[in-house]
């Protein structure tokens, strides 16, 4: 099968370090390229593939200074995709850029779909998905498809990570760890109290957007400087992570916002390291109750849990791992659904008036 995948050009596919959704794009390229399928990857130039890059920018735009409207660069990729799907080099378009190409490519006859990979509970939403009630759309949870019902749903499929990418590592779990990234909505503070309580080291590598500085200026760097149990880390590579992993007691995700998935759950998994997150969004599905971690209301709960932590079978973790978020598993799940796409719109060549 030919098939584009379109990824955002605001990091490199992989990036360097955080970002979620070019990630699971790299991963998912990846094995689709280990199917034996031919994939082209629309991603900035520094990106690295087993598939054909086409790249619109030679740079991440995170990381180059000199781009101040992504906007249009991204209007550029959408048109060279479509300048390739009318010269009928792809038998299937992967988008992953939100509702960006729905109004160019909803007119058409490639198949196409996009996984939404955001949050979608807000008021703007509503319009866009009332406008565009047709267009195929992969979520990555069942909880990620509460607010806009009617949207076109046609699976929902969770991420998942190279088998081997994140492995146990022979260290003592001596810490309590939160990873990604600190903004409000993901609980850092929370975390902190839990651990503080607990009287747990906590170690937090994670990464502070341009956009996030204020609330970390305010609020987190105090408590991590006034706390002797609190160990800031920074941003860490997929490298650093299995024994970061290893080396936790648990990984904490006292999250205050309808997560739509959440990578670092199941890169805690692949690690054996169980997982205390709070009952929003995706959490219920990810984690097993008692098997993978603790689904927890507020703080109280939470301290409750760290007790039991120790209680877990970090092999049976690791193997849930492994049945459930590998990224082999998430490339034939997305397989089957371009399959069954392309069976319900068979493709036909655009005539025009002049022939």
């Amino acid at each position: 099968m030919r098939i584009a995948q379109v990824a955002p050009l605001t990091e490199a596919v992989p990036p360097r370090l955080y970002g979620g959704t070019e990630r699971v794009v790299h991963w998912l390229t990846e094995e689709l390229v280990a199917l034996g399928h031919d994939v082209t990857l629309f991603a900035s130039g520094d990106s690295k593939t087993s598939a054909k890059l086409d790249a619109t920018w030679p740079r991440a735009l995170r990381l180059d200074g000199s781009v101040r409207d992504p906007n249009a660069l991204h209007m550029v990729m959408l048109e060279r995709v479509r300048q390739k799907a009318d010269e009928d080099e792809f038998d299937f378009l992967h988008f992953h850029l939100d509702y960006y190409p729905w109004s160019l490519f909803a007119r058409q006859p490639t198949p196409v779909v996009t996984t939404l990979h955001g949050r979608l509970d807000l008021p703007e939403h509503q319009p866009v998905f009332n406008t565009f009630p047709k267009i195929p759309v992969i979520s990555i949870s069942n909880a990620q498809r509460r607010p806009v019902p009617q949207a076109h749903w046609v699976r929902t499929i969770h991420h998942g990570l190279p088998e081997n990418l994140l492995t146990p590592q022979p260290v003592k779990p001596s810490y309590l760890a939160v990873l990604g990234r600190i903004a409000p909505e993901k609980g850092v503070d929370r975390a902190i109290k839990i651990a503080t309580r607990c009287g747990i080291p906590l170690k937090i590598a994670a990464k502070v957007d341009r956009a996030d500085q204020e609330y970390y200026d305010e609020l987190i760097k105090p408590l991590i400087k006034e706390n002797p149990l609190v160990d800031f880390i920074g941003e860490i590579s997929d490298r650093e992570k299995p024994e970061f992993l290893s080396g936790a007691i648990g990984l904490l995700v006292p999250i205050d916002w309808p997560e739509p998935f959440g990578l670092v759950m199941i890169e805690a998994m692949a690690c054996g390291a169980p997982v205390i997150a709070y009952n929003r969004g995706s959490v219920p599905e990810i984690i097993e109750d008692g098997v993978t971690g603790f689904i927890v209301e507020d703080e109280i709960s939470a301290i409750s849990s760290v007790n039991r932590l120790a209680t877990l079978d970090r092999n049976a973790i690791r193997k849930r791992f492994e049945t459930r978020f590998t990224a082999r598993r998430m490339a034939l799940d997305y397989l089957a659904t371009y399959r069954s796409l392309m069976e319900a719109k068979p493709r036909f060549k655009l005539v025009s008036s002049a022939e």
